[in-house]
């Protein structure tokens, strides 16, 4: 290849990664000039000391790090851009950025109303939210996640495999809520209002990371990504309350009682749209400040530690059983749950290059208690089990606290390994996004097996 083949060929790599900076709603033009000239520097530098002009490129992009911490630096260097990042489209002189939030704009409002319209569907067929309530506990996530989905997957540019395998994941998880639909007193209603939702969420992180499926980094994105979307649907949920509560006394106050309203128009129409509105503010507000999440993360990492060790330390002195009842099962299955999503925060928030240090060491306790406990635990539902036979949450509990046993114990040797200087942090992360699939394969399980099972069977 000659010279001015090559250098055309450069020149067509630095335009494609020009194309994909200026994506970025963060960055401005002037900035997107400023990273390219670096980039220039670095290839010609590389060029001079022998490398061939691809060669050069390549090494200089993996030299500058991922896009993704470029932004965020930029974003942190530049903060008085924040509130105009936040709002519908901020201020670029980039065409593409420019119109981006538009699109973003418009996709939001097709995709909320395409919520808040499926869940008024059943009222056609004569359903009412307050007497169907088994239905709609069912179901309640179905008339949600597909939206959202489909927000990120029209974000992403899913390829029209995944978007198929999507609607199949979905039709599914309809079947599986309603051709074996349990009774109101069945214990297998409440196991699928809980596992029904986790297993669709985990088709909501396939198409986050449809861009990517096969990168461990965007899988502790789709974690990051949780976190946000939970923080800011909470917010949204007690900015609703408010509302509710204004409408409520200003419309009383001249005689209109709107309750009839509020509980069937408002309130599940406004449930579901906020899931996709949340949605969309995190990815609105991504790389511009640090993530919430893995801040909360590094807070309360050491709060729940301590209650861990202390309720260890309890459970030694008083030298009683564990409660194993469904509502206690629910509860430190959620416990569970939260010091792994607080690991998994922590572990995003984290320089993989950092040494290790005092919260590396709290974390370890985190780990290992959560571990003891899960054993404990473990060791009582097998006892009632072999006493007094399986029941479904019963079975569910054991399975998932098979699988968090599983994951806590190799977690715990992995973080020792790194607090040891042992063991590198990338293996920490590759496990913990490798093993998410785990859980939603039981999901899935508990959501389809366990009402025909243990109601019909």
């Amino acid at each position: 290849m000659t010279v001015p083949d090559e250098r055309d060929d450069l020149e067509a790599q630095f335009t494609q990664w020009r194309q994909y900076v200026e994506r970025r709603p963060e960055l401005r033009r002037s900035d997107a000039d400023e990273l390219e000239d670096h980039l220039r520097g670095s290839v010609d530098g590389l060029i001079e000391s022998g490398l061939r002009a691809d060669e050069a490129f390549l090494v200089a992009v993996k030299r500058m790090g991922g896009l993704d911490e470029l932004s965020r630096e930029f974003a942190r260097e530049h903060s008085e851009r924040l509130w105009k990042q936040l709002v519908l489209s901020g201020d670029t002189d980039s065409p593409v950025a420019g119109a981006q939030p538009r699109r973003d704009l418009l996709a939001l409002i097709v995709c909320a109303a395409g919520a808040a319209v499926s869940i008024k569907i059943p009222a056609l067929f004569g359903m009412d939210m307050e007497q169907d309530v088994a239905f709609f506990a069912r179901n309640i996530s179905l008339f949600a996640f597909p939206w959202l989905a489909a927000f990120l997957a029209w974000r992403r540019q899913a390829a029209p495999a995944l978007i198929a395998v999507l609607l199949g994941l979905f039709a599914l998880g309809a079947v599986a809520a309603n051709v074996h639909p349990p009774a109101e007193d069945s214990q297998s209603l409440v196991l699928t209002g809980i596992h029904l939702p986790i297993a669709l969420w985990f088709a909501v992180g396939l198409a986050y990371v449809a861009d990517d499926l096969r990168s461990s980094r965007r899988r502790m994105d789709f974690v990051r990504f949780t976190g946000e979307w939970f923080l800011y649907l909470g917010l949204i949920a007690l900015g609703g309350n408010v509302l509710i509560a204004f409408v409520f006394g200003t419309f009383e106050a001249i005689g209109i009682v709107p309750e009839a309203f509020i509980i069937q128009w408002l309130l599940p129409c406004g449930g579901v749209a906020a899931v996709v509105v949340a949605g969309w503010l995190v990815e609105a507000k991504q790389s511009v400040v640090e993530n919430m999440a893995p801040v909360l993360a590094r807070l309360f990492t050491p709060l729940f530690a301590g209650v861990l060790l202390a309720f260890l330390v309890a459970f030694g002195w008083t030298g009683g059983g564990i409660d194993v009842e469904r509502d206690a099962l629910i509860l430190f299955d959620v416990l569970l749950a939260v010091v792994l999503g607080l690991l998994l925060y922590s572990i995003s928030a984290r320089d993989p290059l950092a040494p290790p240090g005092l919260f590396d060491r709290l974390q370890l306790a985190l780990v290992a208690s959560a571990l003891v406990i899960d054993i404990l635990v473990l060791v009582e539902i097998a006892g009632r089990i072999s006493e007094y036979g399986t029941t479904p949450n019963k079975a569910a509990a054991l399975g998932e606290n098979v699988i968090l046993l599983a994951n806590l114990a190799w977690s715990a040797w992995l973080v020792l390994g790194f607090v040891r200087r042992r063991t590198p942090f990338a293996a920490l992360e590759r496990w913990q996004t490798g093993y998410l699939p785990v859980y939603a394969v039981w999901a899935w399980v508990v959501a389809l097996a366990f009402p025909p099972l243990f109601d019909y069977l």
